[in-house]
């Protein structure tokens, strides 16, 4: 396992309109009439963070976008067959915008690693997306596209953070709230050669937690939230504890718990599994390569790497 991406992907997209008419309905889209026209433009490169969400307590709706990336080539004409995430994305921007489907190809490529909880499919989405808001003239503004993404995956964690950088509280009803990120701030990274779906990941989530769990909760998410927003990051100690998603996705990747542990004693300020996993993220202010080090030592994995990253305060970028 290198981290890289997998090789370059490449699909065709060709949209029938009663597809259209079918999204548009299920987003409860306007239904005005077609109008705009894509540019003269014909190929455009979309470069997208990875994100790690959750950050522990804040299930769903607490992301940091970090300096990995892909970039996603946009290219209209024909090419390939589709894939599905792509077909999704693109009915969902050529219904919100109101333009006239057209065929494209599409490829990305870069350092994010797929189902490793690091938003590999924000990348994707977010790319196609974005590439074709940008070759039809940027009908959509970055927020719409947010919004898309966000209804794409299901959940806006990583969505925010892709899109706008930094560190993003991202309610399922409500403003996303964005926060700049220190470049003193280290993340370190723990990214195992096992992949995990996120759909197996949520399949082993409880359908209720106690009242109490529930409290606690709610009291670290905003803890996280605040030291963020005031960038004291010294507050984050002792607040990354989880008892919503964490303990039980723990059963899948039983060196959660461990490796988290043995970061805090080389100096992290705390950890937590990044999104669904099975990567683990954690957090310092001196000395990332020795707690990088440690988490690898204690995983137990025959196939991992660590890495030491900043966050990417930037998000999407055209190229």
């Amino acid at each position: 396992m290198n981290g890289a991406a997998r090789p370059a992907k490449r699909a065709i997209v060709t949209i029938p309109s009663h597809r259209l008419r079918v999204l548009r309905a299920k987003l409860s889209l306007p239904h005005s009439p077609i109008s705009g026209m894509l540019t003269a433009m014909k190929s455009v490169q979309v470069r997208v963070p990875a994100t790690t969400a959750n950050l522990g307590p804040g299930f769903d709706s607490l992301g940091i976008a970090l300096q990995i990336h892909n970039t996603t080539t946009v290219t209209l004409g024909k090419g390939g067959a589709p894939g599905p995430m792509a077909l999704e994305a693109a009915e969902a921007f050529f219904a919100a915008a109101g333009i006239k489907p057209r065929a494209f190809h599409w490829s990305v490529e870069g350092g994010v690693p797929r189902s490793r909880g690091l938003g590999s499919s924000v990348t994707v989405r977010l790319g196609i997306l974005a590439g074709l808001n940008a070759l039809a003239g940027k009908p959509l503004s970055r927020h719409r596209l947010f919004e898309l993404c966000a209804s794409l995956e299901g959940h806006p964690d990583n969505a925010a953070p892709g899109v706008f950088g930094g560190f993003c509280i991202a309610p399922k009803h409500g403003a996303v709230q964005r926060h700049t990120v220190s470049q003193d701030l280290a993340f370190a990274i723990l990214i195992p050669a096992m992949e995990l779906e996120t759909k197996s990941a949520r399949a082993v989530l409880p359908d209720s937690v106690p009242l109490g769990l529930a409290a606690v909760n709610a009291g670290q998410s905003a803890a996280v939230a605040a030291a963020f927003a005031t960038r004291d990051y010294r507050k984050l100690k002792g607040c990354f504890v989880d008892h919503l998603h964490q303990p039980h996705r723990a059963r899948l990747l039983p060196f959660l718990e461990p490796v988290i542990e043995a970061a805090c004693r080389a100096g992290a300020l705390g950890g937590w599994l990044s999104g669904a996993g099975s990567s683990i993220a954690c957090v310092s202010l001196s000395d990332p390569a020795s707690v990088a080090r440690a988490m690898i030592a204690a995983c137990g994995l025959d196939e991992a790497c660590a890495i030491v990253v900043r966050a990417d305060n930037s998000g999407l970028r055209i190229a």
